[in-house]
């Protein structure tokens, strides 16, 4: 469902050791928003919810509520230290259009 790269399962592994109260993955979830009708959530979760798909790879588990799952099919989630832009980037073959942040998509 979703792939993520190598400096994506590191960037979640730093901020899951970084984490102020335990947590085992990240969770992406697609919200209603941002400039292009569609934005991208992230937030550290403990556990799965009931309805979520959980990809696990190189040790992470990423969480996706099934509202956000037909918007994510096939995405790679990679991260980058880019001066101008650091953070994760969403390389999603269901997005139609994407902002200029890269956050936002329809």
């Amino acid at each position: 469902m979703i792939t993520l790269t190598d400096s994506a399962i590191a960037a979640i592994k730093f901020a899951l050791s970084k984490a102020p109260e335990p947590a085992t993955g990240l969770r992406i979830k697609v919200q209603a928003g941002g400039c292009s009708g569609f934005k991208y959530h992230l937030g550290l979760e403990s556990e799965s919810r009931n309805g979520d798909a959980v990809i696990e790879a190189g040790g992470v588990k990423v969480f996706v509520d099934s509202d956000s799952q037909p918007h994510v099919g096939g995405m790679t989630v990679d991260f980058t230290m880019d001066v101008n832009s650091p953070g994760f980037i969403f390389d999603n073959p269901n997005a139609s259009k994407n902002c200029a942040c890269g956050k936002s998509f329809s």
